[in-house]
């Protein structure tokens, strides 16, 4: 059965996101340190599952970047959108971008089903809701966080909505020059 890892991007105080569309400006840009780390872990996938409310900027800006070879995430984004992406949403019957494929089920049916079928493991990026939904379901097999050398005293955690403990198990750690750190946990 193949894997879900997330990937994230998280504060020293364990926070993912602020504000109402889950912004990131606090996130340390450290494109030619953990770039090599960011894509290992995209090819070790051939899906990405997004929910809606991220989907709506996320296919758009890695669309977008994917045309513009002296961009400097021009190499991931070209790796994102050749990847099937599974957007999960109750409000869409179809999907505005071309990329991608809609989830409409429930959450614990449509990922196992993905889980199922032949192929690499499935990758999970942000938003905060919809990554708290996939823990405490306990569908997420592998966490990867990327640990930015900032406290922000405030903001959402993908575990803010969990009811029982997750207990984890360190796989790796790297320490990166920005200070950044990645911190590789599968499920107990």
């Amino acid at each position: 059965m193949r894997k879900l890892k997330l990937q994230m991007q998280v504060t020293l105080d364990g926070y993912n996101s602020t504000g109402p569309n889950d912004e990131q400006r606090w996130v340390t840009w450290d494109l030619d340190g953990i770039l090599p780390s960011v894509l290992d872990l995209l090819d070790s996938s051939d899906t990405i599952l997004i929910g809606r409310k991220l989907a709506e900027g996320y296919i758009p800006f890695w669309q977008d970047t994917s045309t513009k070879p002296n961009d400097p995430m021009y190499e991931l984004a070209t790796r994102i959108v050749n990847k099937r992406t599974m957007v999960f949403t109750k409000t869409l019957n179809q999907t505005p971008w071309d990329t991608a494929e809609i989830a409409t089920g429930l959450l614990k049916d449509e990922v196992n089903a993905l889980k199922s079928q032949k192929g690499k493991d499935l990758i999970v990026y942000g938003g905060s809701s919809f990554v708290a939904s996939l823990i405490q379901e306990g569908l997420i097999d592998e966490f990867h966080f990327y640990i930015n050398p900032i406290a922000i005293g405030k903001g959402e955690s993908a575990f803010g909505m969990i009811e029982n403990w997750q207990h984890l198990t360190l796989i790796n750690s790297t320490a990166f020059d920005s200070g950044i750190l990645l911190m590789s946990y599968k499920r107990k």
